[in-house]
């Protein structure tokens, strides 16, 4: 064991004998360089499973320093790859510019996050990925490698679960700072969203619903509204009512670490994350499992998996449910299909969670979901292989791209990955 520790929410402490805490793109260099076998990157550890873990050398990029560098001619931005959204987003705004999204925490690392397609939601967002132009990467050589849209590897790439090499830096498309208004609904009937889900998903320029499965109504409905694009939101609205105050919360977490909600409006990095950066995200005390489906079969899905509410909501703190854009990237969760996420924040018990998730996930395998690659799930490489129609070719070029296999590991030979 090293002196990595555990996963934010401790669902698994990191067996590599050894770790790097590079603070320099020529530390992360001379790691690989001096390093024999296996080697992996770490990142602000928001993962719940050994996917990050490695039998040899984990290297650490969040210190490395950002060092933004910004191309407003190509609308990009090129920054350190340790570097946590929020820090990003901060950087960017005083300079009058915005990304398209942030997913519900700010404390992400970059590199962590798009290498897994974490998202945010907007049935018009693509996931955080899709906002990658390159990336650079040390190879398992110890050459800095450049990888940009348009090249043949890129759609394996820009989601490429560490599989290929450790990468130190990010390009990002960004646009001119917006600002955005977050409303939120109560008491929507769960019927009355399953009869039209797009009614409520496609609302706003991101919009996230909050529920347990057996109730009647959904929890919270958080409506965030781009300001000049969309329209004011009602009062009254699908049956529910919307919040004149910042009032809602999220499973045990102190309301004062959320985002400002009420139709207050803001900058975009204040308003499209769930949490404030400033603040630990949410208790940690938690289990996440998180299942993507075509939002065409939205209704059948979410109606499946309210038969088996009464298995899920003992162990469930929340269920969010989310929409992603369709995109062209291989291990993408929104590849090739516009997609509603269904996310479930469990209690802290691992063989209670571990019993539920055969059901979920049988419940949802008749429209081919695919797991989130950072969260606890249960899919075998042959599972993988079913819903993700491109995972064989991504596999191919990590293996051309690494045929040592430096940066394989048993999770991602688990999964078919390596």
């Amino acid at each position: 064991m090293t002196t990595a520790g555990a996963t934010w929410a401790g669902t698994h402490t990191f067996t590599a004998p050894s770790i790097v805490e590079a603070r320099s793109i020529d530390e992360v260099v001379a790691a690989v360089a001096g390093t024999r076998g296996n080697i992996r990157a770490l990142g602000t550890r928001h993962s719940f499973t050994d996917l990050a873990d490695t039998t040899g050398t984990l290297v650490t990029v969040t210190d490395v320093p950002a060092e933004p560098e910004l191309d407003a001619a190509a609308r990009t931005v090129t920054v350190g790859a340790g570097t946590r959204y929020g820090v990003l987003a901060a950087w960017l705004q005083k300079r009058g510019w915005a990304l398209h999204n942030l997913g519900s925490l700010p404390h992400i690392s970059i590199a962590g996050a798009t290498a897994t397609a974490t998202h945010g939601s907007g049935v018009g967002n693509g996931c955080l990925s899709t906002a990658i132009a390159a990336l650079t990467y040390v190879d398992a050589d110890a050459d800095l490698v450049t990888v940009g849209r348009g090249e043949p590897d890129f759609p394996a790439l820009a989601v490429g679960l560490g599989a290929f090499g450790i990468v130190v830096r990010v390009t990002l498309d960004i646009q001119p700072t917006y600002d955005v208004r977050q409303d939120v609904y109560r008491g929507i009937a769960w019927e009355d969203f399953l009869t039209a889900p797009g009614d409520i998903l496609e609302a706003a320029y991101s919009v996230s619903v909050f529920a347990r499965w057996t109730e009647p109504t959904l929890e919270q409905v958080w409506v965030k509204s781009r300001i000049g694009p969309d329209r004011t939101p009602p009062d009254a609205w699908v049956g529910g009512r919307r919040a004149a105050a910042s009032d809602a919360a999220l499973v045990d977490a102190d309301p004062a670490i959320l985002t400002p909600q009420g139709g207050t409006s803001g900058p975009w990095l204040e308003r499209l994350p769930h949490f404030r950066l400033d603040s630990r995200p949410s208790n940690g005390d938690e289990i996440q499992s998180e299942y993507f489906v075509d939002r065409a079969d939205a209704s059948e899905a979410l109606r499946a998996l309210r038969s088996v509410g009464d298995l899920i909501d003992p162990l469930l703190l929340v269920t969010e449910l989310r929409t992603v854009a369709a995109d062209a990237l291989w291990l993408s969760g929104a590849y090739d299909r516009d997609t509603l996420a269904l996310h479930f924040t469990w209690r802290n018990d691992p063989a209670g969670v571990w019993r539920v998730l055969g059901a979920v996930e049988a419940v949802v395998k008749p429209w081919g979901a695919r797991p989130h690659w950072g969260k606890f799930h249960a899919f075998d490489a042959d599972r993988i292989a079913a819903v993700h129609p491109r995972v064989a070719d991504a596999r191919a070029v990590y293996e051309r791209r690494d045929p040592q296999g430096r940066f394989a590991n048993d999770h991602l030979r688990r999964i078919g990955v390596r």
